[in-house]
């Protein structure tokens, strides 16, 4: 099984009167509450925990947010620019790009083949459809986002994977004339694909093209539904069965020496739920075209009737550390105690072959974090069960 770290790189150094008093910490909170001088420090402490990574053999993640205390990752090009440079071994996992909201898909696929050429072929591109509040801060228009995403991955798929000259391209999201882009990618046919999502038919279709499925803070549940569902998608489509190398699970994690530290210092990780999910009901519930339906309807009521369907980080918001650990969404203990944990969770959901830990969040310090890799990285890597393979199948992912 693979490790992969994920910082999402927070600054939670605002007062609590000013974020009780924010209608949203995403997008609208000012930023004159973020010091410039605390946010670098902030860039140099975890782009060195990425660097410790290295050292160790541990995977990064590098992640894009944008407007809000939730990351100061928002030029994540720049951020993938410098792990692929700064590292030498690992994979960097970009999770990811937001495609629906950046108007050109094109230059996307430049700046993933610009960086794996740099990081001599250890980049793995991955698609996420966009939070509701980057919709508003990348002023993109959340009608039609859903096309947007699977168009714009054909489009990326197919600029990756041209080589003999210029190609033209009219779909019905975007238009390019001119499609040739220097240099090429490292990695041939192209970097390994992921996405994250727990939608199901989202799930559906990236079985259908072998994909990675990576689900971020759905619990084991959730999980497992789309995993089955993107296993069911290949068998219709008569494609091989997924091994474990196509799933992705992701939690926030944090590995102490004893119990005690564990849980102390993984609770930290919850301010990620705590605090930075907190949104307004104009950017979660009242954008249109974001929600299925079935979702929608019930966004609009101020208390949701029992049993109906609702954003899946309402849930999360204020749960305590042993909720989240019964939950799935926080391993934290000592090394045997995480182990136990991460395979327990892995049982439930039938295998994945990627283990995504969020180790910094909150008020969790820089010594801490590495304490943490560290750890994780000696005592419990070293006893996951490998990843399964999936067999090779030549299609195209790309329209011609």
């Amino acid at each position: 099984m693979r490790a992969w770290y994920h910082c999402e790189n927070v600054y939670p150094f605002v007062p609590q009167e000013v974020l009780d008093r924010a209608e949203s910490v995403r997008a609208s909170l000012p930023n004159k509450y973020c010091d410039p001088k605390i946010a670098a420090d902030l860039f140099e402490e975890c782009l060195d925990e990425h660097l410790l990574c290295d050292e160790l053999g541990v995977n990064v993640v590098s992640i894009e947010h944008h407007a809000g205390i939730n990351s100061l990752y928002g030029a994540s090009p720049m951020i993938l620019g410098i792990l692929a440079r700064q590292t030498k071994k690992v994979r960097i996992l970009s999770l990811g790009t937001l495609i629906t909201v950046r108007p050109d898909p094109v230059r996307v696929a430049e700046e993933y083949a610009t960086a794996d050429v740099i990081s001599r072929g250890r980049l793995e591109i991955g698609f996420v459809k966009s939070g509701d509040s980057e919709m508003v801060s990348g002023n993109a228009n959340p009608v039609g986002y859903v096309e947007r995403f699977w168009e714009a991955i054909d489009l990326i798929t197919k600029t990756l994977t041209s080589h003999e000259g210029p190609f033209s391209w009219e779909g019905k999201h975007f238009t390019h004339r001119h499609v040739n882009i220097w240099p090429p990618v490292y990695q041939r046919p192209h970097p390994p694909m992921w996405a994250a999502t727990g939608d199901l038919e989202t799930s559906a279709e990236l079985g259908r093209r072998g994909m990675v499925n990576a689900l971020v803070l759905r619990g084991p549940e959730a999980s497992k539904r789309a995993f089955d569902t993107y296993r069911d998608a290949r068998r219709d489509a008569g494609l091989p069965a997924p091994g474990t190398d196509r799933f992705a699970y992701a939690a926030l994690c944090y590995v102490g020496e004893t119990d005690e530290e564990g849980l102390r210092i993984g609770s930290k990780t919850l301010w990620f739920l705590n605090t930075s999910l907190k949104q307004s009901a104009q950017m979660s519930k009242f954008l249109p075209g974001r929600m299925p339906p079935e979702v929608q309807a019930q966004n609009y009521r101020s208390q949701p009737r029992q049993g109906t369907v609702r954003r899946p980080a309402d849930s999360l918001i204020g749960i305590t550390a042993e909720q989240a650990i019964a939950r799935g969404i926080l391993c934290a203990g000592n090394p045997d105690t995480v182990y136990k944990q991460i395979m327990e969770i892995y049982d439930k959901v039938g295998g994945f072959g990627h283990f995504i830990f969020i180790g910094r969040s909150g008020f969790l310090d820089h010594q801490e974090a590495e304490k943490g890799i560290r750890l994780l990285a000696k005592e419990v890597m070293p006893r996951l069960p490998a990843a399964t393979s999936t067999p090779a199948v030549e299609h195209a992912h790309a329209a011609e």
